[in-house]
């Protein structure tokens, strides 16, 4: 430790990797080493510190439990008609923040997701996408087992009006003013202006069988404990002051190198969320999260336990999603929700750091359609991937967080420069 011209104690810089060390083993048992060693300098022990933490979201579990057993939906609910006229419930708001997740209710009319449904399959069709598939091109989507079932397309007219759409830049707003977007006199964000991420479709007919996908988490990989932009955002845990870990503070995720994987995001997103294009049965392998914000807490400071090995992360690496699992979090399983019904029109959000997974389902009832759509406010972050989204989209490629797969390059009906509004150009940064 140092100490500051203020008398305060510093605590010293941690080992960081703005790149995939080239030895990870030895790198791993460097920061947890580090990280043991930046803790115990608090005066508490890392099994104090994670004892806290584990406290707190026992807490959530129990509620998360009990409020199942009383037949009360965990997820909460509210009709874009609130949102839009300001008129959400303090009750609502404080679940919002306490679960982490939302549906919003008529975020846009039925008949119009519906339109959008089949616009989408004309789309397709016209320009003989079934015809020229190729296979999932990356193994994490392609383990659901239907084929296909995640649509590698991106700039199809429907995609682009819902991303661009007043209704959707009102929810992003509503959604990113939970986050606490300025300290020490800096803005992180902007809540009122969102980059324009373009994410794929999902389609999944009636009569599928889909393996679903395992609990998950996107945000990041190593990269969460190796570079120094997240040393800095998770800092709290690592200085051993656990209790003012706040999961809304995006003081210092708008910066700084993201590891690849195989979802990997460059961008900074609040919200991961999805737009419903169909009806949707809370028993048909829909979205299943751990509906607990701080729970990444509890992801993060249960490698440095001594039941872990030195060279291992709970099975966090590269170039993979970062798991959750019963072998090193039954606590946090314990707490796995699913979304209620949805209808056309509905949208579902997250957390960006909130566990998640997909159901598995024997000969689904009804299709299971949907566009991926975040919340992801302009920042310095996803200004930078901004001008890769831009080429994408003049080029019909697929963006550069995805499989080159980039099969819209040469297809009738995309969607244009000329099409683009307001709300488009700033998304992309043009404007």
């Amino acid at each position: 430790m140092t100490i500051t011209a203020h008398g305060e104690q510093a605590a010293e810089a941690l080992p960081h990797w703005e790149t995939v060390p080239e030895d990870l083993p030895a790198a791993i048992r460097e920061i947890k080493a580090a990280l043991r060693t930046r803790i115990e300098a608090s005066g508490r022990s890392v099994e104090e510190v994670f004892a806290a933490v584990e406290r707190r979201v026992a807490a959530c579990v129990a509620e998360i439990k009990a409020e199942k057993e009383r037949g009360e939906s965990v997820w909460p609910v509210i009709d874009y008609a609130d949102i839009e006229n300001g008129t959400v419930t303090p009750h609502r708001m404080a679940k919002l923040k306490k679960r982490g997740c939302l549906v919003v209710r008529g975020h846009f009319p039925r008949e119009q997701a519906m339109a959008w449904d089949a616009d989408i399959v004309d789309y397709v069709e016209r320009n003989k996408f079934f015809e020229n598939y190729a296979g999932p091109g990356d193994d994490f989507f392609g383990s659901v087992g239907s084929k296909p079932e995640i649509y590698p397309i991106y700039w199809s007219q429907a995609q682009m009006e819902v991303r661009q759409s007043r209704r959707m830049a009102r929810v992003q707003s509503f959604l990113n003013s939970f986050w606490k977007h300025e300290s020490d006199g800096v803005q992180w964000f902007d809540p009122e202006r969102d980059a324009l991420y373009p994410d794929r479709i999902r389609r999944r007919p009636p009569g599928s069988d889909s393996g679903g996908l395992g609990t998950h988490c996107d945000p990041g990989t190593l990269d969460l404990w190796m570079t120094e932009a997240y040393q800095k955002a998770f800092r709290h845990l690592f200085d051993g002051a656990v209790e003012q870990y706040d999961p809304w503070d995006a003081a210092h995720r708008t910066a700084g190198p993201t590891y690849p994987g195989s979802t990997m995001c460059s961008a900074f997103r609040t919200f991961q969320g999805w737009t419903a294009l169909s009806e949707m049965g809370h028993d048909q392998g829909v979205l299943h999260t751990v509906p607990i914000p701080e729970a990444m807490a509890y992801l993060m400071l249960r490698p440095l336990l001594p039941d872990v090995p030195e060279d291992d992360m709970c099975g966090v690496t590269v170039n993979q999603v970062f798991p959750a699992n019963e072998k090193w979090h039954p606590l946090l399983m314990e707490a796995v929700t699913g979304i209620p019904d949805v209808q056309p029109g509905d949208s579902v959000w997250w957390h960006c750091d909130m566990i998640h997974s997909v159901a598995p389902v024997k000969k689904q009832k009804g299709w299971g359609n949907v566009m991926y759509i975040p919340a992801a406010p302009w920042c310095p972050r996803n200004e930078e991937y901004a001008a890769h989204v831009r080429e994408a989209f003049v080029t019909g490629s697929s963006p550069s967080d995805f499989p080159e797969e980039h099969y819209e390059r040469s297809w009738a009906g995309r969607f244009t420069l000329d099409q683009l509004n307001d709300a488009g150009r700033r998304g992309l940064g043009l404007d």
